[in-house]
């Protein structure tokens, strides 16, 4: 079954973990819809609802927390640590994993950053723009944007497959920035993460005001999709 999710993030139970992916802090700065969003705030409140939803004791930050390459602006680092107080605040330890965009990303975390993070149950969560150096029980990551259009509309998604990386179990997060473009999956043959070689497998889980709903194979899926 897949894991628990609220809104964007995954709760895994066992060890007691959310996982949020790509925040892409800094991209409303770097955009035409800056002045339209508060981003900071935005972050925050949707990161104390799912903190707050799911009591965890670690919140794992799986990568891609900057939008900008190379050092970040101070106002992104600034977002960092106002996320990172947040997490703190609700009794639970916030741990950075690094992803592709995350090359000043020491500069602005106020703690150790990770090229992966094995939890407690065995789970390795990582970016997912590179295969992870160990093995793991399942895999968790970030990186692919995943999307899917359903009657129209596109929809950011999970991506799901029981015998995925290396055979485990391997759960792809939508971005929790709600500007990052989405990738719509039943356009393409594949995506740019090794962790997830063949989209084929994988079953997409749509997120519909907060809630997650399952959808069959992507191969069995494609014949009532449109690819346009």
């Amino acid at each position: 079954m897949p894991p628990q999710t609220h809104g964007r993030t995954a709760y895994l139970p066992a060890a007691a973990t959310l996982v949020v992916a790509d925040l892409h802090v800094g991209w409303a700065a770097a955009s035409n819809a800056g002045p339209l969003l508060d981003e900071r705030a935005d972050l925050r409140e949707r990161l104390a609802a799912a903190v707050a939803a799911t009591a965890p004791e670690t919140v794992v930050l799986a990568g891609d927390l900057l939008h900008r390459f190379g050092t970040p602006r101070p106002r992104a680092g600034g977002t960092l640590r106002t996320l990172a107080g947040l997490i703190r605040a609700a009794g639970a330890r916030p741990v950075a994993v690094a992803g592709n965009h995350d090359g000043g990303l020491t500069d602005a975390w106020p703690g150790p950053v990770h090229d992966a993070y094995r939890l407690s149950d065995g789970t390795v969560v990582c970016h997912g723009h590179e295969a992870p150096a160990t093995d793991a029980e399942r895999y968790v990551c970030g990186h692919v944007h995943p999307a899917l259009t359903v009657e129209g509309d596109k929809r950011d998604c999970f991506l799901w497959v029981e015998s995925g990386y290396a055979d485990r179990p391997t759960l792809v997060l939508p971005a929790f920035s709600t500007g990052a473009a989405g990738v719509r999956v039943e356009q393409r043959d594949g995506v740019d993460s090794p962790l997830v070689p063949s989209l084929d497998t994988v079953r997409p889980g749509v997120v519909v005001e907060g809630e997650t709903l399952w959808f069959p194979r992507l191969a069995d899926l494609r014949p009532h999709l449109r690819r346009r």
